[in-house]
C-alpha cells in the first residue's frame, strides 16, 4: 500500500478514535453528576449496580480505543521509519489487502492468527 494512502487512512482512524474518546469522556462526566443529582433528589439510595456495570463497560471501551489508538500511533512511526507495510514478527510483507482492511495491521494474517490460537 501507497505510504501517503496508508497515512491518510490512518490519521482519519486516529481523529475518529480520539474524537470517539473524548465525546466518552465528555458522557461519562455528564452522566456522573445527573447520578449524584439523582441520588440527591431522591434522598435515598438507589440501586447502585446499573451505575457500575456502565462504568465498567465503558472502562473495557475506553481500553480498547486507547489501545486502537496505541497501534495506529506504532502504524504512523512505521510509516515515518520506512518499515511500514512489514511484519513487526517476521519483517515480511503485509499484503495490501490486509492494510487496506486495517491499515495499523502489524502482523500477516498467518502471524495474527498463529498469536490468535495462544
Amino acid at each position: 500500500m501507497d505510504t501517503n494512502r496508508a497515512q491518510e487512512l490512518l490519521e482519519a482512524q486516529r481523529a475518529e478514535v480520539v474524537g470517539t474518546l473524548e465525546s466518552m469522556g465528555k458522557e461519562n462526566a455528564d452522566d456522573r453528576d445527573a447520578e449524584a443529582q439523582s441520588v440527591e433528589d431522591a434522598g435515598d439510595i438507589e440501586d447502585r449496580s446499573q451505575p457500575l456495570e456502565q462504568e465498567d463497560e465503558d472502562a473495557a471501551i475506553t481500553d480498547q480505543l486507547n489501545d486502537r489508538l496505541e497501534g495506529i500511533d506504532r502504524a504512523l512511526q512505521r510509516i515515518k521509519d520506512g518499515t511500514y507495510g512489514l511484519s513487526v514478527k517476521s519483517g515480511k510483507p503485509i499484503p495490501d489487502e490486509r492494510l487496506e482492511a486495517d491499515p495499523a495491521a502489524e502482523l500477516t494474517i498467518e502471524e495474527a492468527r498463529a498469536a490468535e490460537r495462544r
